[in-house]
């Protein structure tokens, strides 16, 4: 499968802001954006204006690179979001939020989504009792994330558990740390979406 393996910090240098992409080292001063808060490359610290159009295509490039996720199957995302009902830009990051490496992570289940695309892909999670590998499943209201009982002794395992200690979880998902298992008790709204994402300009450049 396809994926991005540059580095993550040139993503967060690329669109000015921090992504969050290397879990708690982006909350220190080792932080790219801290050293060099300009886009990378030889003419990064020149002054550049984008068009309405680069506006929007920068928008799409952020949000892609939030939730780890290449062109097609961003495009994808969003086709299905227009066909529900709703507005499509908030479909569309309820889409994203219910992707399985992404829930794993909000529930504090590892310190970024690249790293819990990771434990996914090696099953150290179940998804109604079976296991579930698969980073772009979509989960959905009511189902139950468990941590593999043949995985449970693993060191990923249990750091996983002590990254969830004394985290707030959003308020549609929940996780029992003795039961070792979460519940996405509800679908995430707008309002969870805690990144300074403009979804419409996205729609916008869809519809062109």
């Amino acid at each position: 499968m396809a994926r991005y393996t540059g580095s993550v910090c040139r993503l967060c240098r690329r669109e000015g802001i921090k992504l969050f992409l290397k879990g708690s080292r982006c909350e220190t001063a080792k932080c790219a954006i801290e050293k060099r808060a300009y886009p990378p490359g030889q003419h990064g610290q020149g002054r550049k204006k984008f068009s309405e159009y680069g506006v929007q295509l920068r928008e799409k490039q952020k949000v892609k690179r939030i939730y780890g996720v290449l062109e097609k199957q961003f495009r994808n995302y969003f086709f299905a979001a227009d066909k529900k009902k709703g507005i499509t830009g908030e479909n569309l990051l309820q889409n994203l939020e219910l992707r399985m490496d992404n829930v794993i992570f909000r529930m504090g289940l590892a310190a970024s989504r690249s790293t819990a695309r990771q434990l996914v892909r090696h099953g150290h999670f179940t998804v109604n009792g079976k296991k579930m590998d698969i980073p772009s499943y979509s989960l959905a209201q009511g189902d139950t994330i468990a941590l593999n009982p043949n995985k449970v002794k693993k060191a990923p395992v249990k750091n996983a558990i002590e990254n969830i200690k004394g985290k707030t979880l959003p308020d549609w998902l929940s996780f029992d740390a003795d039961s070792k298992q979460g519940i996405v008790q509800a679908l995430p709204t707008r309002e969870h979406v805690t990144m300074p994402i403009e979804e419409q300009l996205i729609v916008e450049l869809y519809s062109r």
